[in-house]
């Protein structure tokens, strides 16, 4: 398929636009103009529209496929929600409005950090961080503020997180100025209590930790942990990517932790290929709410909503206005159509990766024999000694099924990793026909590795040189129009 630039031809337009009679267009300073004009395609209308459809076709997405990446929760997102986020008194609210003039959108915002304080047994909420990155971000920067305000600031510099990690928790302890702290994982897929303790001191400042893991388990020694940290005077971060696994079942807050960021657009629905949008509110413990991010969407006395900035010890704003109104919207909807059997959500995602767990994990290496929670990691390394085939592989001829690829190599203490979260919204029938490509691609290794190391075969882009792309990306496409004319 042609790039739109190479299908340009000198002179055709999309759409003229009228300039009506009289109209000047601004003067525009001689240092601001352009000294040439911009290399834009040159196409038809109809051309335009045929070159970005077909483009569309060769996306892969939730409502495409099955969509297995572990550790992102990428689940089908009710249209309902579409429907909503479109209404006039949301979609067109200008965020400079007035409180008197915005209360519905305010009370949404309100109850649904009323109902994340729930489901997190948490005592307060800010909805402010865009995406999970930033929550953690925040978080931390709150576990900062707080020790500074108990004059131990430059006392506690290390925060702990174990080798199983998502990577923005180390970039976001760097970030936020701590020294890292890794802590390894024992034979079960736990975190080694006898490594943690020997690094849990009076210098710690907090634990990041997801839970259940990225291995998909749920650490058998929570209660120790939090009593290590909690007795150090360190606080329990909660990082919220895998919450998907325990809605209406466990709260984190009972757990011992004092931080928690939720992904909104993972566990509650937000369509989130390409990069966005997303949230990620943070929740805490009553000790940490004075330092919240302001303004803060508070319930007035008289029963009407407002934003509160005063707030003191806050650490700031971290974000524009609120945060992603939209992603809010939808996120409420979801979790109000749920209501009270939120739960099912969680109590679904967990059988159903069970199920493909029990359906491939003979045929593949397992390296924790344990019941996972909603995803799970297998290994590739036994067709890999025995056949030569490569997790690599195993994703690529997976694509030939029509699958998009789980996971690979991540989390990094499990050697050729498959990181499957087949999620809630599927159906058996769906996870029975990946399972049976699994199984296949699996035999195939055994009796024809080929088939394997030249996939994917039938997709508009063959394998790629993938160290060379990281090592040397073109991110632009340079064209000479004269060149283009000529081949064309």
């Amino acid at each position: 398929m042609k790039l739109i630039y190479e299908k340009s031809q000198a002179g055709r337009r999309a759409s003229v636009i009228p300039r009506p009679d009289g109209l000047q267009a601004p003067e525009v300073p001689e240092d601001l103009r352009r000294s040439e004009a911009p290399r834009l395609p040159e196409v038809t209308e109809l051309e335009l529209v045929r070159h970005f459809t077909e483009l569309s076709t060769r996306n892969y997405g939730i409502d495409t496929g099955f969509y297995p990446l572990g550790s992102c929760t990428m689940k089908y997102n009710p249209r309902v929600n579409e429907r909503l986020v479109a209404l006039p008194g949301f979609a067109q609210l200008h965020p400079h409005q007035d409180e008197d003039g915005a209360q519905g959108a305010l009370e949404l915002e309100w109850r649904l950090q009323e109902i994340l304080a729930e489901v997190t047994g948490l005592d307060a909420v800010s909805l402010q961080p865009a995406a999970g990155s930033q929550g953690e971000l925040t978080g931390l920067l709150l576990v900062r503020a707080y020790f500074a305000d108990r004059g131990e600031g430059d006392q506690r510099r290390k925060v702990v997180i174990p080798d199983t990690a998502h990577g923005t928790n180390p970039a976001s302890v760097t970030m936020a100025g701590y020294e890292l702290t890794d802590v390894k994982t024992d034979a079960r897929g736990n975190i080694d209590v006898d490594d943690l303790r020997a690094k849990v001191d009076e210098h710690t400042a907090a634990l990041m930790l997801t839970n259940p893991s990225t291995l998909g388990l749920f650490d058998e020694n929570i209660e120790e942990i939090q009593q290590i940290f909690h007795e150090a005077g360190a606080l329990m971060y909660y990082d919220g990517a895998n919450l998907n696994a325990v809605c209406g079942i466990s709260r984190p807050g009972d757990m011992g932790f004092d931080i928690v960021h939720i992904n909104l657009h993972k566990t509650f629905s937000q369509p989130h290929g390409g990069g966005g949008p997303g949230g990620g509110p943070i929740a805490v413990r009553d000790i940490l709410e004075p330092y919240l991010p302001v303004p803060a969407v508070v319930r007035n006395d008289d029963g009407t909503f407002g934003l509160d900035y005063e707030r003191p010890k806050s650490i700031g704003k971290v974000r524009g206005f609120t945060g992603p109104f939209g992603v809010f919207v939808r996120s409420y909807a979801y979790i109000r159509m749920y209501g009270p059997r939120l739960r099912e959500m969680s109590e679904v995602a967990v059988l159903n990766a069970n199920y493909v767990l029990a359906r491939l994990k003979d045929a593949y290496d397992l390296p924790f024999d344990r019941l996972c929670m909603h995803e799970f990691v297998l290994s590739a390394r036994n067709l890999k000694r025995d056949h030569g085939a490569t997790a690599t592989d195993v994703a690529k001829r997976l694509m030939d099924y029509g699958f998009h690829p789980p996971t690979v190599y991540f989390p990094l203490v499990v050697p050729e990793a498959l990181m499957v979260e087949p999620t809630e919204t599927e159906m058996k029938e769906t996870l029975d026909a990946f399972c049976d490509a699994m199984l296949a691609i699996a035999g195939e290794a055994k009796d024809d590795v080929a088939l394997l190391k030249d996939a994917p075969h039938d997709r508009p882009v063959r394998r790629l040189d993938e160290v060379r792309a990281a090592k040397n990306p073109v991110v632009k496409y340079g064209f000479e129009p004269s060149a283009v004319a000529a081949e064309s």
